[in-house]
């Protein structure tokens, strides 16, 4: 297997997948039970967790390049603890910064780029993690894309995005940590148009917005040590949201 990182890029001391909230139709885990066999799982879970130590001690400095394969960085997402922050005026002007560079590093092959997840909603707790939403006219070549990309300061895993029939995923970090994930979709099709909804709805309703915080904030203590097992219990409230009329 091939790891698609760029050489200069602060690399997969808490990698992450963690989609942003999911649309009806990725709800069975955002990491899929056959992304990785048990023992593979349960040996580089082992190395990732001791690279997510290191991390955490004055010995891991920003320079550092951690040895982190696709196959590792996906067990140390799978692993990774479930951590809320407050509301953050500053989360826009990160999307707004990474969305500028987007364009300037592939130019013309975004028809939109959207800030979603729970950074997206002014007021709402969330992990401190941008999401980004860019639309591309068709998905056909789009692996291209994503070498650009890894070549500019994303990582992603192949194993991982084989699994993934309608979208592209790939991640940013600094020391150590997540501080972006990108999903190419095509836009207009399912997935974006989902996505959107569910971002305008919280928007739009504050009372809903509320709502999901709340229950974020439960689930998160609930399953701290399992983001699949968070993920999976936000499903029917996302479902909920995303099919009924948006209001205005």
């Amino acid at each position: 297997m091939t790891a698609d990182r760029a050489a200069n890029t602060n690399q997969f001391a808490r990698a992450a997948v963690a989609a942003s909230d999911p649309a009806p139709s990725e709800t069975q885990g955002q990491f899929g039970t056959s992304a990785l066999s048990g023992d593979t799982r349960r040996a580089e879970s082992a190395k990732a967790s001791e690279l997510i130590e290191r991390a955490e001690t004055s010995e891991f400095s920003e320079a550092d390049t951690l040895p982190l394969d696709d196959a590792q960085s996906l067990a140390a997402a799978i692993n990774e603890r479930v951590s809320l922050r407050p509301p953050d005026p500053a989360w826009a002007r990160a999307f707004e910064l990474e969305r500028d560079r987007l364009r300037a590093v592939a130019p013309g092959m975004f028809v939109q780029i959207e800030h979603i997840g729970s950074t997206a909603v002014p007021g709402l707790v969330a992990k401190p993690i941008i999401d980004i939403l860019a639309g591309v006219a068709s998905l056909e070549g789009v692996d291209a894309l994503v070498d650009r990309l890894c070549e500019s300061g994303y990582a992603t895993s192949r194993e991982f995005n084989a699994t993934l029939a309608d979208r592209r995923w790939l991640m940013r970090w600094k020391n150590g940590h997540r501080t972006h994930h990108l999903h190419i979709v095509t836009h207009g099709g399912e997935p974006w148009n989902a996505r959107l909804a569910f971002r305008d709805a919280l928007r739009l309703d504050s009372a809903l917005a509320e709502r999901y915080g709340v229950l974020k904030t439960e689930l998160a203590s609930k399953h701290h040590d399992d983001r699949e097992a968070y993920t999976d219990a936000k499903a029917d409230f996302v479902r909920s949201v995303v099919r009924r009329p948006l209001r205005r």
